[in-house]
C-alpha cells in the first residue's frame, strides 16, 4: 500500500514534469541554437512513423492478450513504451528548435484539424500517468488492477497515436522546409 502511494506520486510528478516541459518548449522560453541542425526538420516525419508503428503495436498487443499470449503482449507493450519515449524526446527536440507551423486560417479543414489536434494534445497529457500506472501494475503482476487501468489507457493511447499521424498528414503540406 505504501509502495503504491510512492509509485503514484512518482508517476504524477513525472507526468507533470513532462507536461510542463512540453509547454515551456512550445512557448520558446529556452534559448534556441543559432543554427538548427538539419535533422530537426526530419523529426515530424519520424514522429508520425513512430506514432503509426505504436498504433500497430498496440493493436497487436491487444490481439495477443486476447489469445492469452502474455509474453508477446508484454514484449509488444515494452517496445511500444520505448518507442513512445523516443517519440517524446523527438517531439520535445523539434518543438524546442523548430519554428512553429500553423494550419492556414483560410483552409476549410481548419476546424477539423484543430478539433483533432486539441483532443490529441489533451488526451496525450492525460494518458501518460495511465500508461505508467498500468505498466507498474502489469510488472507487479497485479492483473486485475492492470486490466482496470488498461480499460481506459488502451483506447486513449491508441487514439493519441492514430491522431498523431493524422495531425502530421494534415499539417505537413504547410511545413516551410519540406
Amino acid at each position: 500500500m505504501k509502495n503504491d502511494k510512492l509509485v503514484f506520486r512518482i508517476v504524477m510528478a513525472l507526468s507533470i514534469v513532462v507536461f510542463v516541459a512540453v509547454i515551456v518548449l512550445n512557448k520558446k522560453i529556452l534559448p534556441v541554437p543559432e543554427v538548427i541542425p538539419s535533422f530537426v526538420y526530419k523529426l515530424p516525419k519520424l514522429n508520425a512513423l513512430i506514432n503509426g508503428t505504436c498504433s500497430l503495436l498496440l493493436l497487436l498487443s491487444l490481439y495477443f492478450i486476447k489469445q492469452k499470449n502474455i509474453e508477446i503482449h508484454k514484449k509488444l507493450n515494452i517496445i511500444t513504451f520505448c518507442l513512445s519515449a523516443v517519440f517524446l524526446l523527438s517531439y520535445i527536440t523539434y518543438h524546442w528548435m523548430a519554428k512553429e507551423t500553423t494550419f492556414p486560417a483560410d483552409n476549410s479543414l481548419r476546424p477539423v484539424y484543430l478539433t483533432i489536434l486539441i483532443s490529441h494534445i489533451i488526451l496525450a497529457a492525460l494518458v501518460l500517468p495511465l500508461i505508467l500506472l498500468s505498466f507498474h501494475k502489469g510488472f507487479q503482476n497485479q492483473v486485475e488492477k492492470h486490466k482496470k487501468l488498461v480499460r481506459f489507457a488502451f483506447p486513449i493511447w491508441l487514439y493519441v497515436t492514430v491522431t498523431g499521424v493524422v495531425v502530421y498528414l494534415m499539417i505537413s503540406p504547410y511545413y516551410l522546409y519540406r
